[in-house]
């Protein structure tokens, strides 16, 4: 079983990348591996100085777990921002397209939090889910324990899932890079109205990080499906620390094949 402590300590850009089977998520890699990893290749390949992530748009174009090779292009390095975009590649074919925003704090009058985390218990309030029939293998490599009035696959009219979740080993990672990696680790919020399992394939993710990402053990998940409908879930993701701090926003469209 690979760790992503040692992925991430393997990982390099002049090798192709082969998915461990603990990380796969039905025939493809796991979402939030992929994006760490590219994620982790634009921090190597990055030009000096690199202000801390700040946000990211990321299209899940194809299924892909083996012979993976990421490109990565500073597309511009401004006074305070510099983009870079990354090509998960798969032989010839573009698997994923990324985009990434690196900024450093400015001065600014404006200040407010109009995001509050959900009203929960602490994690040890709650029991681990521990190993689930049918879950995609990927599930394996977190700690996940709900919190929230739905679960998935519970036929719930209420399309909503919230999560204490951590990783199972981290250590050593870059806190963005391990953050980003637990964050897609909650089911497609639709599924707590699903009756049974059913595939699903994301499409895209938009992800934002207020502030620099800082390490940490538990983070409260949130993920709410907005609408549903015609074959696509679009949903909201937010993740807070342990101290209520919002650290992590996004949105993200899934593929339902239910």
């Amino acid at each position: 079983m690979a760790s992503l402590t040692k992925i991430i300590s393997d990982f390099a850009l002049s090798a192709e990348f082969n998915t461990p089977e603990n990380w796969l998520q039905g025939r493809t890699i796991y979402g939030g591996l992929s994006v760490a990893l590219a994620l982790q290749a634009a921090l190597r390949d990055a030009p000096p100085d690199l202000p801390p992530l700040k946000s990211a748009q990321i299209l899940f174009i194809g299924p892909a777990s083996e012979s993976l090779r990421f490109k990565t292009q500073t597309l511009r390095q401004g006074k305070s921002t510099t983009y870079i975009s990354v090509d998960c590649l798969t032989k010839t074919d573009v698997s994923m397209r990324l985009a990434f925003i690196f900024a450093n704090p400015r001065p600014s009058k404006i200040e407010h939090v109009f995001s509050r985390a959900p009203t929960v218990g602490l994690p040890d309030d709650y029991k681990s889910i521990g190993k689930v029939t049918l879950a995609p293998a990927s599930l394996s490599n977190f700690d996940v324990r709900f919190a929230g009035q739905s679960l998935p696959v519970s036929g719930s009219d209420h399309p909503e899932l919230i999560a204490w979740v951590r990783h199972i080993a981290a250590s050593g990672v870059d806190p963005a890079v391990a953050l980003i990696a637990l964050g897609d680790s909650l089911p497609l919020a639709a599924m707590a109205c699903f009756t049974e399992f059913a595939p699903i394939s994301s499409m895209s993710w938009s992800l934002d990080l207020p502030e620099p990402a800082i390490p940490g053990e538990w983070f409260l998940l949130r993920s709410a499906s907005q609408q549903a409908k015609n074959g696509y879930s679009f949903q909201t993701m937010n993740i807070w620390n342990e101290a209520g701090k919002l650290v992590l926003s996004g949105s993200q469209t899934v593929a339902i094949f239910t």
